[in-house]
């Protein structure tokens, strides 16, 4: 097999190339920066992965992978992009743990049920994407990533969100929708920089007073709807998150 990029070029592009296998020539070459492998049948990734020590991008979405080698944890490099997302995996290696300069990570779209305490050594990551996981509960290491900015969470099964997610003083952005959460989480309250939040499709029926927003959006986006959405009995929209400025609620 002929490998796109094998020439000078550190990027090798294997996008839908019909692989139920990552050819061996791949593992011929250590000096990748971009692999991706996404759109094909892949059940499996050798631990050979964990030699492209200067890889800062790996693309491994929709897939069916069952597992992932712990060996991607020796992956120094990686600093970008690393898609895990739509493939059958039920567990993380702890190892993950050792990306502590990745910026973003996508893991959605698998049965995992939970996330491995191991993510809260992941310093760097910016964005973290966990939708549709299967998670009924997160980690309270994950109060520890001080860089993250997103976090995508919708499409779980949590009910509550650990008190640590304070700690996440950078985070602007809370994708919390289609969960089981009975109300929006009091770790949020001092959040300096925070401006959107989802929470659609949760149980949330009323606001907290802490909450100062110019905009609440129900599930009928109508002029009307936000007026009783900001004047319904015991909904008080008060001083509290000053840099909020959408909060997108089902009530």
């Amino acid at each position: 097999m002929r490998l796109h990029g094998s020439g000078s070029s550190p990027v090798l592009n294997l996008w839908k190339a019909g692989l139920s296998a990552v050819p061996p020539e791949v593992w011929r070459r250590v000096d990748w920066e971009v692999l991706i492998l996404a759109d094909n049948a892949l059940t499996e990734v050798p631990a050979a992965l964990g030699r492209l020590r200067v890889l800062h991008t790996l693309d491994l979405g929709h897939n069916s992978l069952t597992v992932v080698p712990d060996e991607i944890g020796e992956l120094a490099g990686l600093t970008r992009f690393l898609y895990l997302h739509d493939n059958r995996l039920t567990a993380l290696p702890d190892t993950l743990g050792g990306l502590n300069r990745l910026g973003y990570l996508n893991v959605g779209g698998n049965p995992l049920g939970r996330l491995p305490a191991a993510l809260g050594e992941m310093a760097g990551l910016v964005e973290l994407r966990a939708q549709q996981a299967g998670l009924g509960e997160l980690p309270e290491s994950l109060g520890r990533l001080g860089r993250l900015r997103e976090l995508w969470l919708g499409g779980n099964a949590l009910t509550a969100l650990p008190g640590s997610l304070a700690g996440l003083r950078e985070l602007r952005v809370l994708e919390l929708r289609d969960n089981a959460l009975p109300h929006v989480p009091e770790a949020l309250r001092t959040l300096p920089l925070l401006r959107r939040i989802d929470l659609r499709g949760n149980r949330v029926a009323e606001l907290p007073p802490w909450i100062d927003t110019p905009y609440v959006r129900s599930k009928a986006p109508s002029r009307a709807s936000r007026t009783k959405a900001r004047h319904s009995a015991g909904v008080k929209i008060t001083a509290g998150i000053s840099g909020l400025r959408r909060l997108r609620i089902a009530i």
